[in-house]
């Protein structure tokens, strides 16, 4: 049974929040501020976070910047900040979707639903991806072949994206909205020249005969490939 971690102050908001979500089949743990939020993120690694931004102790930003220090699971921003500036705000610093109050319970509900299917597994700080690949949250940085690489943000989140979809293209599109917040997905070149300087760092660290995890997809995108997997319709090319 899939935990979520609700972070809201409302009274009223978290009993309607928690017995949607109960009766949709999840176990929930719920806090009223951010620092209780962040002991049970740290303490109950839940699957997925729905955040209100604006709560006491430790506001949602903090928050959502902390728990992006320690891992990737799903975060839900639920807010009555309706400005498109803060909703982009939420999406660069990594959450995965926002949700504006009042909001509707089924809506709620399949957004979850969507979430947890899309992004699957839960990396934390410090766990492994694949055979060579060790993420260092916290300093920006990865361990390649036991090797460390520091990363600018942007190289961060996007080898982040693409570990959390491992085995899956992702789009140039929406490689785009999610790491950069370009929603109008014009700027094709930034993503190659990023994949493009992010391979080199990682080259320089295992050797220039090194598997490129990194590959992309003609047409498509880009996809994370672990180990020594082969993925169809692949080049080394961004």
């Amino acid at each position: 049974m899939p935990k979520l971690l609700i972070v809201e102050d409302d009274a009223a908001t978290v009993v309607a929040l928690r017995g949607l979500l109960l009766r949709a089949g999840y176990e929930v743990v719920t806090a009223a501020d951010g620092r209780e939020g962040l002991r049970l993120l740290f303490a109950q690694r839940p699957d997925l976070m729905v955040l209100d931004l604006v709560v006491p102790e430790l506001d949602g930003w903090r928050v959502l910047n902390r728990a992006r220090d320690v891992s990737d699971l799903p975060v839900l921003v639920l807010s009555g900040l309706e400005g498109v500036e803060h909703r982009v705000r939420a999406l660069r610093a990594g959450a995965d979707d926002y949700l504006v109050k009042p909001f509707h319970g089924e809506e709620l509900v399949a957004r979850v639903e969507a979430l947890l299917r899309r992004v699957g597994h839960r990396q934390w700080a410090g766990e492994g991806v694949g055979e060579h690949l060790r993420l260092v949250p916290e300093r920006r940085a990865v361990l390649w072949y036991g090797e460390e690489v520091r990363l600018s943000d942007i190289e961060y989140r996007l080898l982040w994206l693409l570990v959390r979809n491992r085995g899956r293209v992702v789009t140039t599109r929406h490689l785009l909205t999610r790491v950069w917040g370009d929603s109008g997905g014009t700027g094709g070149d930034r993503v190659k020249f990023a994949v493009l300087r992010l391979r080199r760092k990682l080259r320089r660290a295992a050797g220039p005969d090194s598997r490129d995890p990194v590959e992309a997809v003609r047409g498509l995108g880009y996809r994370f490939v672990p180990g020594d997997e082969d993925a169809d319709g692949s080049q080394s090319a961004p």
